[in-house]
């Protein structure tokens, strides 16, 4: 077990991982995530967006995050709200976002990255 190391010791995903399981130790109906998979490897980043999928599913949990990384949109939310200059351009599903005409949304969703994820879907 891992139970025995100190915090220094554990890596970027069993802290994630730590973090998830104190806020679902207090039977939280509503989770909040800011960049749930910053500093994760891509392998790491899969896998904790997996565990996230299937806690929502199993316990019913609404999940709110922060991400700029669209392979975490994609594989996670339902509805999306799109912030730019602070202000709130759009909210919708994967496809109303993605046929706002605002420039911010067609740059950062139909550009080379963005496209490439569109086409594999969710």
């Amino acid at each position: 077990g891992f139970e025995h190391l100190m915090p220094a010791e554990l890596s970027g995903g069993m802290i994630k991982r730590v973090g998830l399981a104190r806020a679902l130790a207090l039977d939280a109906e509503l989770l909040l995530l800011d960049e749930p998979t910053s500093g994760l490897d891509p392998v790491a980043s899969e896998l904790f967006v997996d565990l996230i999928a299937e806690l929502r599913t199993t316990l019913g949990l609404t999940v709110a995050l922060v991400t700029h990384d669209l392979d975490t949109l994609v594989d996670l939310c339902d509805r999306i709200a799109v912030l730019a200059d602070r202000k709130l351009i759009v909210i919708g599903t994967l496809e109303e976002v993605v046929a706002c005409d605002h420039p911010f949304i067609q740059s950062y969703f139909h550009g080379h990255r963005g496209g490439r994820l569109l086409d594999k879907g969710p």
